[in-house]
């Protein structure tokens, strides 16, 4: 069979395990190579399609790639860029096929989130209309563990993890320290729609009285006066409470908490940060000592605490991204089929793109406790396996070794365009 060329590109907000996803796809093609030829990365995500900014990965070595599966962050860098629909963009979509054509790439590999899978779906449907033959697969990515279909997401799993263990940790701080110091720990998650990673924190304690104390979710609407009382009740009982808040928490009327009245380029709205919002709340309305705490960016950027069954579904995601690619399945995203729980098997199916892109997979209300303010065993049986085992990247004089690439650029053939 004919050999071509294929292209990767990351987007939107990364993952401790996103480039152990681009392992399992460059390997791929790597073991392909009767069929696929050279492997290119958009530099910044699908603007590097855009601008033609190509990175040759070629030229790195087998045991650089290698390197990318104990790396965080976004290797060839990734970008919160949202292709509008195609009438009104059309040229935009055009540059894609024509950039394509140039360096003659016939698989198109998409690692991202929701957004993400609308974008690869339109570029598949766009290149069908111009009768170019272009096979589209959209990698799953997300620590929120929003996308539809697949049992969970790659990266979430890592995050989970993250959030378990530093909210065990800290209640350790704030316990030995309540008697005469800090009342209240307020730790804040990422999660603007789902609340998942706030459920992640649950998994810290099991019994009565262990932290968390509170968890506050996007799907329950916000009450300040339960929230007090939970607070207060916490307090008088335990000496001390934790609590654990999606960024996403809201009240009855959909609006935030820490709503800062911005979108970002997705036309999400920007979280002024409701950790600080919520401390307030409990300085004005109880006066107890408080202390908060963002994860922010180190939540998704923790390999050092990477779940070994997290990494292991990155890269299998990845590498049936090209499997399915080569079996001529466009327009399709390789979806995690969750078989068992105890002892927790899983296998890799197509998904659709049709039925992926712009939905969203919220907290099934069986997950949270009656109370709102909790989990349930539920959710404990659907959340524990995924942050089982350690996969510790290596050290060098005491920090994490990780892939030091080249990105080496791919020379240009069109005209510059602009965004």
């Amino acid at each position: 069979m004919a050999q071509h060329n294929a292209f990767y590109a990351q987007s939107g907000g990364v993952t401790a395990v996103i480039n152990a996803s681009a392992c399992g796809v460059i390997e791929a093609c790597r073991r392909n190579s009767d069929r696929i030829g050279k492997v290119y990365a958009g530099h910044n995500g699908i603007i590097g399609a855009l601008t033609e900014d190509l990175i040759d990965v070629n030229q790195e070595s087998d045991e650089t790639i290698a390197a990318l599966r104990h790396t965080p962050g976004g290797a060839f860098g990734s970008c919160r860029y949202k292709l509008k629909d195609i009438d009104s963009h059309r040229a935009q979509y055009e540059r894609l096929i024509e950039v394509f054509k140039a360096h003659d790439i016939r698989y198109f590999f998409y690692n991202g989130g929701g957004d993400s899978a609308d974008t690869c779906l339109k570029v598949s449907q766009l290149s069908e209309k111009m009768g170019y033959p272009l096979t589209a697969i959209h990698v799953p990515k997300t620590v929120d563990n929003d996308l539809p279909i697949t049992d969970n997401c790659p990266g979430f799993g890592s995050v989970a993890k993250y959030i378990a263990t530093s909210t065990l940790e800290a209640s350790l701080d704030i316990a030995s320290m309540c008697a005469t110091s800090t009342k209240v720990f307020v730790l804040e998650v990422m999660g603007r729609h789902a609340g998942w990673i706030a459920a992640a924190g649950g998994l810290a304690g099991q019994g009565e009285g262990e932290p968390p104390h509170l968890i506050i979710f996007p799907e329950v609407p916000f009450d300040r006066r339960k929230v007090m009382e939970r607070v207060e009740y916490a307090v008088k009982h335990y000496g001390y409470c934790v609590i654990v808040v999606s960024e996403g928490a809201r009240y009855e009327d959909g609006t935030f908490l820490a709503d800062s009245g911005n979108t970002d380029a997705f036309g999400h709205r920007q979280l002024g940060g409701v950790a600080p919002t919520l401390a307030g709340m409990v300085k004005q309305d109880l006066g107890y000592k408080y202390h908060w705490a963002v994860a922010d960016y180190l939540q998704r950027a923790a390999r050092h605490l990477g779940a070994k069954t997290d990494v292991e579904q990155a890269y299998a995601v990845g590498e049936k991204a090209v499997e399915l690619a080569l079996a001529g399945q466009n327009s399709m995203m390789p979806a995690i089929k969750r078989i068992s729980d105890a002892p927790y098997q899983w296998q890799i199916e197509a998904a659709p793109l049709a039925e992926v892109a712009n939905r969203e997979k919220f907290m099934p209300p069986e997950f949270i406790s009656a109370d709102g303010f909790g989990i349930s065993d539920a959710c404990r049986s659907y959340l524990s396996p995924l942050i089982q085992g350690e996969d510790f990247p290596p050290f060098e004089n005491g920090l994490p070794k990780v892939a030091k690439l080249k990105l080496a650029r791919v020379e240009k053939r069109l005209p510059e365009f602009s965004l």
